[in-house]
């Protein structure tokens, strides 16, 4: 009988965490498909996410319709059916014509959306339904385990822990995206099979049970006995979906950060998604891995020294920050997956149950990918939601006898007492001209050491540190005037110029994208990476005086810095897939090197991802192509795989140079263009101008040709130097990438 219990459980568990795993390896799959064609964005990964959330939440729904209003048989059948129909949809493919239709203007969130839908919409429906089914069919086998079936749950998130963490380490690498989607498609045929045998099991086990009933056998020692006998009030569900929106809204936050500052690719956005299934996990195990009481204490410090770098703006030592909000995460979200376990109702209410964690997790994703870039100009969502972390942590010790409307005006009145200091700190700093890392510890972290004391109080904590951020706000607009901040699909787009200074700045995220005088005898000195004793003037010098195709491609707009660089005669073609960029660069208020230093000369810019793009573009076409695109710090790595350099080679006239820009604060991506020179018998140098001048920013790059000859007058040149990649190492494909292998640990 023991053994047959064990059986039973193991089927269970194995099968959930087999259509968990196939879950969740299907979302960066699939994620990694349309990268390449929507410019390798982080809003990418978050409509996916938003998409993935959405579709778990209709499995969810029906799964509650299916557990009320059909019998037992009824569902196992439905299921079957389903899991059958489902197959339609194989293999999961982005097929050309997809590809062919992505939209050149505007957001392509409802587009991405609906080829979600049209790829792997009814799969990963029919997967989405499986979680809350098999558990309440457990219910029905009498199983001694069946009164708190939660622990199944666990199990479920074991399996999509298991995928995401397997796919970088172990799918990515070694199998093709076509051989992955075939693969997907076995094992999904596999998990049919122990679907169906789950519903034998469990329709054999009710039988005997009512036959066992009938017959006035004992059978209620097994009965499913509640957990919770607590009402379902709407308080009730409304905090189940508050707290399952903050770690969802939370996820994406993070997500957003790392990948728009080191890289857009699915290996970094499954590590925030992990962490948060990891949460579930302990959250939902049978046993308690981490005690309650010991999140609740840690939550406040924490948040207090990430709150610290966060409104710094520190962007180095990346992976320490980054460690840093990854650690926020993990314990914020810990904290309140630990309260909707505590708070988990009765077996019947199961599906239910998990309808509304569906629905505050599909709400997270809906409100961070989709309303926010409308609703905010800069990242507010993300600040929002660790203050409404904040807000939930459990008071250790509440007092009844206080007057409630006196806790709240002093609530209100603390956090007001807070932003006045830090504000009034910041007018003295601007006062005095004491723009340093010590004058921001004044500002910020007085503040939050004081925030830190009313911790007692999770309401008063929270807008405490509201407070403290709207002071952070004001400080840094004492420095810096905002000409225009724009937000849209690809990020947040800010134009500013210091106090004090003829400069305007374009900043992408956290990381200057290129910068101009206003000085009408200075408008044409392209400044920032650009600048005239830098890599790139020896470039286009050695273009200049060479013979060969006149015509210049350049991926990413930025400023349009690299424009002062032209000459009579050139045709200047730009790619740039984000519309604000185009607006900013051509409006003369902010930028001029189109309007004014390039107007005599054809400048043409194609909207849309460079390897869409380019492709329309006539062979042997360019005499030079110059690769600039960022997104914040991180370069989008479709651009740098063999694929994309068969591309720019099959664009490029003979004699030509294709020229890499690498600068990143977290990447040597020296070794990436280096090994993909050598996989096609290229000759390659580079060029890393680290000397500080405060008209340019330290950059990187890497001049890639046919033959070496083509390379000769930058040869000549002692700032370039010969760059060999190692064969030993895999060249970087549509299919592969390697970023742990190129991150700056230092």
């Amino acid at each position: 009988m023991v053994a047959h219990r064990r059986t039973l459980t193991f089927l269970f568990a194995a099968t959930l965490f087999i259509s968990a795993a196939l879950l969740f390896w299907v979302e960066p799959m699939v994620a990694k498909m349309l990268l390449p064609l929507l410019g390798g964005t982080p809003a990418v990964w978050n409509t996916c996410l938003l998409f993935f959330q959405t579709v778990l939440l209709a499995g969810y729904a029906y799964a509650l319709f299916a557990s009320r209003r059909l019998t037992l048989r009824q569902q196992i059948v439905a299921q079957v059916l389903l899991l059958a129909v489902a197959t339609v949809s194989f293999p999961v493919w982005v097929s050309p014509a997809t590809a062919a239709n992505v939209p050149r203007e505007g957001n392509p969130a409802l587009w991405l959306l609906g080829r979600l839908f049209l790829v792997v919409g009814l799969p990963f429906f029919v997967l989405s339904t499986l979680s809350p089914l098999l558990q309440r069919w457990f219910t029905a086998t009498r199983h001694e385990s069946a009164r708190d079936p939660y622990f199944l749950y666990a199990a479920s998130n074991a399996g999509s822990l298991f995928a995401l963490v397997g796919y970088p380490l172990a799918i990515e690498p070694l199998l093709a995206l076509r051989r992955q989607s075939w693969l997907w498609a076995a094992s999904y045929g596999a998990l049919a099979l122990l679907v169906a045998l789950c519903g034998a099991v469990a329709l054999v086990a009710n039988s005997r049970a009512a036959r066992a009933a009938i017959g006035g056998e004992e059978a209620e020692r097994h009965e499913p006995q509640p957990i919770d006998e607590g009402a379902l009030t709407k308080r009730r569900r409304a905090m189940w979906v508050l707290l399952a929106f903050v770690p969802s809204s939370l996820m994406l936050g993070v997500t957003t950060y790392v990948s728009t500052d080191i890289a857009s690719l699915p290996l970094l956005w499954v590590v925030p998604l992990s962490l948060y299934l990891l949460t579930l996990i302990v959250a939902f195990a049978r046993r308690r891995i981490v005690r309650r009481r010991w999140v609740e204490f840690v939550m406040p410090g924490v948040t207090l020294v990430f709150l610290l770098a966060y409104l710094s703006g520190a962007t180095q030592p990346t992976w320490f920050l980054v460690l840093l909000h990854l650690l926020f995460f993990f314990v914020a979200a810990l904290m309140c997956h630990g309260r909707l376990a505590d708070d988990r109702p009765a077996t019947r209410h199961l599906a239910e149950f998990y309808l509304w964690m569906s629905v505050g997790g599909a709400l997270g994703g809906l409100f961070n990918a989709l309303v926010a870039p409308v609703v905010f100009k800069h990242i507010v969502e993300y600040p929002l939601a660790v203050l409404i972390a904040c807000a939930l942590i459990p008071r250790r010790a509440p007092d009844e006898a206080r007057d409630p409307q006196r806790e709240r005006w002093l609530d209100l009145g603390y956090a007001a007492a807070l932003g006045v200091l830090a504000i009034a700190f910041a007018l003295v700093v601007a006062r005095v001209g004491w723009w340093t890392t010590e004058s921001l510890a004044l500002v910020v972290g007085v503040p939050l050491i004081l925030a830190y004391l009313l911790r007692r109080r999770p309401v008063r904590f929270a807008l405490a540190l509201g407070a403290v951020m709207l002071g952070s706000a004001f400080y840094r607009s004492l420095d810096t005037r905002a000409l225009l901040t724009e937000r849209n699909f690809f990020g947040t787009l800010r134009v500013t110029q210091d106090a004090g200074s003829d400069v305007h700045w374009l900043y992408h995220g956290t990381t200057i994208h290129g910068r101009q005088s206003t000085q009408l005898s200075k408008q044409c000195e392209p400044l920032s990476y650009y600048h005239r004793t830098g890599p790139l003037a020896s470039v286009f010098a050695a273009f200049d005086s060479r013979p060969g195709s006149p015509e210049v491609a350049v991926v990413g707009l930025g400023t349009g810095a690299t424009a002062a660089y032209a000459r009579a005669g050139q045709r200047w073609t730009f790619y740039e897939i984000n519309p604000a960029v185009v607006r900013v660069a051509e409006t003369p208020d902010y930028f001029t090197y189109l309007s004014y230093c390039a107007s005599a000369m054809p400048v043409q810019i194609v909207l849309g991802d460079a390897r869409l793009r380019l492709a329309d573009a006539h062979a042997n076409a360019y005499g030079l192509i110059v690769l600039d695109a960022f997104s914040s710090d991180a370069i989008p790595l479709h651009l740098m795989t063999l694929e994309a350099l068969d591309l720019y080679l099959s664009k490029l006239a003979p004699g030509g140079v294709v020229l890499f820009h690498v600068s990143n604060r977290s990447l040597d991506l020296h070794p990436v263009v280096a090994d993909l020179a050598l996989s096609r018998g290229l000759a390659a140098l580079s060029s890393d101008d680290d000397i500080r001048n405060p008209d340019k920013e330290p950059s990187h790059w890497v001049a890639v040709a046919r033959a070496a000859e083509d390379l000769a007058p930058l040869a000549g040149d002692a700032q370039w130097k010969p760059l060999a990649g190692d064969p030993a190492r895999r060249v970087w494909t549509d299919d592969y990438s390697n970023i742990v292998g190129i991150f700056k640990w230092y």
